[in-house]
């Protein structure tokens, strides 16, 4: 019999908020966070706005020296992984942890020091390269600092699935548990790639809104003016802990997580499988595993990335999984207020899902003026709306074809 997970603790760096109280207030407000770039001079390029964690401090996770050697997607994955940890009520105590494991996703890594380090190089020399540029750089290093820092001695592992990532970072710890390889897994994704390059290249790729007058309705999911997505950074987690074992410390639980599905296009290095194929099978099997029927689902936080295919071709694909029960089902996509957080995303979106049960809430999906003929569904415009939540999906999908969905019931 497969082991029951359950969530008891989540934790978030995101651009709207350096935690998760504050980040839920604004996702459920319908306040966005994108703004001109600030962390250099965007007015070279077509692209000026993203979505930037703002006023982040991370002194209070960190000692200094350590800071000063760790990248910013691993300290956005350290304060996000001790709120967790603490949020749920595991930090403080001494039980052995050898069951207890990390799992967070990231698409890109450390693209900022590698950047800084190549001008580095040329202009001073491969002497003046610090011997911490590695870790400064590979995508595992968020997972292994946050197990570090609490002492996780079971499974660290990183999933590097572009825009898939926190999903797939969430769904492995799932599975670890279910299978019992662990008891308790901190699973999520972080990600920190707001940089001239980044930016750039999603540009040069006419990947990205061009909205630079109106920075806070660039980010416009399901919307017929949409014009691309917006980059957004940051780190969501969250505790997720076999169910007997949770029950035993008293722990609060959040919510269950029931089903995890994954699939391949196989279609186009970029651009999405018509329909939402894949991410049609990606759905099915999600609620396949969780042996939960469609007319249960009351919410998708949806991939929803404002840009025309992705955005068409998931609702497509919802519309071809729920049937006739799609228009019942409540769809949001909060990346209206965080942008797009790339590897992030899918941990930062898991953490809204649960808490959209948790509260018996649905998020609004921020700027959607006017919906697109092509996405005729309840996509939650403006409002956040009280709903009693059975159970909830969340999507993400990514460059090479890579699908992920996380599927959580009310416990």
């Amino acid at each position: 019999m497969m082991r029951r997970v359950v969530v008891t603790g989540v934790g978030m760096v995101a651009p709207c908020g350096n935690n998760v109280q504050t980040a839920w207030q604004a996702v459920v407000a319908g306040r966005t966070a994108v703004t001109r770039i600030t962390r250099f001079d965007p007015s070279d390029l077509s692209a000026q706005v993203a979505a930037e964690v703002k006023d982040f401090d991370i002194g209070d996770v960190l000692e200094p020296k350590e800071a000063r050697r760790t990248s910013r997607f691993v300290q956005f994955a350290a304060a996000a992984g001790r709120e967790a940890m603490r949020d749920s009520g595991l930090e403080g105590l001494t039980s052995p942890r050898e069951r207890w494991g990390t799992s967070i996703g990231v698409g890109i890594g450390g693209i900022e020091d590698i950047e800084n380090s190549r001008v580095i190089l040329d202009a001073h020399g491969p002497k003046r390269i610090s011997p911490f540029f590695m870790p400064y750089t590979i995508a595992n290093m968020a997972a292994g600092v946050v197990s570090r820092m609490s002492g996780l001695k079971g499974p660290n592992v990183c999933t590097t699935t572009a825009c898939t990532s926190g999903t797939h970072g969430v769904g492995e710890a799932f599975l670890y548990i279910t299978n019992n390889m662990a008891d308790v897994m901190v699973a999520g994704g972080a990600e920190s790639a707001i940089t001239k390059l980044a930016i750039a290249a999603f540009a040069s790729m006419k990947a990205l809104s061009t909205n630079n007058e109106n920075p806070s309705e660039a980010s416009r999911p399901f919307d017929l003016n949409r014009d691309g997505f917006v980059m957004g950074e940051g780190a969501g987690v969250l505790v997720l802990e076999e169910l007997e074992h949770a029950r035993r410390r008293g722990a609060r639980i959040y919510a269950e997580m029931i089903g995890y599905g994954m699939s391949a296009d196989a279609h186009h290095i970029t651009a999405p499988a018509p329909g939402g194929e894949g991410a049609q099978r990606c759905m099915r099997m999600a609620l396949e595993m969780a042996k939960v029927p469609a007319d249960q689902v009351d919410y998708i936080n949806a991939h929803g990335t404002s840009t025309e295919l992705n955005d068409k071709y998931e609702s497509a694909a919802i519309k071809s999984v729920f049937g006739t029960l799609a228009g019942g089902i409540s769809i949001s996509s909060t990346k209206g207020v965080t942008g797009h957080c790339l590897g992030a995303a899918g941990g930062i979106e898991a953490v809204f899902t649960a808490l959209s049960l948790h509260h018996s809430l649905v998020p609004p999906t921020a700027n959607l003026k006017t919906p697109d003929p092509e996405c005729s569904l309840d996509y939650t415009p403006h409002e956040a709306r009280e709903r009693q939540i059975r159970c909830a999906m969340s999507n993400s999908f990514g460059f090479g074809g890579t699908n992920g969905t996380i599927l959580m019931k009310r416990f």
